[in-house]
């Protein structure tokens, strides 16, 4: 019934995190003590529960059960596929309230906030760079690594990130989704129209 009437008894003494049953209530703690019980034979993730370990266990066994009606795209986790089928139905439902911005998941507007605050939680401890998030920290640890994980299928360039290994394909194929609505300036990245727009406000 606490379900329905909105009731939520088991509160958080370190975060603002209410819920209905206790067990959900420990299983929260466990994101502040860094308590992660179940581990990954095969490779060195740790989970918080034991569900989160077998949702884990697809990404090795490549199973996708959720799949996109719209488009061919197949997911691991349920949520995943009703946040995806947001970018065809334009939905954002969750807005900064100090710029205009809306995104469609609630973990991006969070990390868009610090762009505000300007917080910068994870530095790298081998220079001075600080990052918003996690992922971008471990993006740019790969500079010093010198790790380079997508390699062109044409030519032998490899890159840190994906995306730059997706944009640098459009040489290959002559793509340039990038145009100028004054001049017929066309261009693979949006930097680089950002960049020569420039040229037709100057005075």
């Amino acid at each position: 019934m606490k379900i329905h009437t909105g009731e939520k008894p088991f509160s958080c003494n370190i975060c603002e995190y209410r819920c209905i049953t206790k067990s959900r209530l420990q299983t929260h703690t466990k994101k502040h003590t860094g308590e992660k019980p179940f581990s990954c034979n095969i490779c060195e993730h740790r989970c918080i529960t034991k569900s989160s370990l077998q949702t884990h266990m697809k990404i090795h066994t490549g199973e996708k059960p959720f799949s996109c009606n719209i488009c061919e795209h197949r997911f691991i986790r349920k949520c995943d596929l009703q946040t995806h089928i947001k970018i065809h139905t334009g939905e954002k439902p969750f807005s900064c309230n100090i710029c205009k911005h809306r995104f469609i998941r609630k973990c991006d507007l969070q990390t868009h906030m610090k762009i505000h605050t300007g917080v910068k939680p994870f530095s790298c401890n081998i220079c001075e760079y600080s990052f918003i998030t996690k992922s971008r920290l471990r993006t740019h640890m790969k500079i010093h690594t010198g790790e380079k994980p997508f390699s062109c299928n044409i030519c032998d360039h490899r890159f840190i990130r994906k995306c730059d290994l997706q944009t640098h394909m459009k040489i290959h194929t002559g793509e340039k989704p990038f145009s100028c609505n004054i001049c017929e300036y066309r261009c693979i990245r949006k930097s680089n129209l950002q960049t020569h727009m420039k040229t037709h406000t100057r005075a």
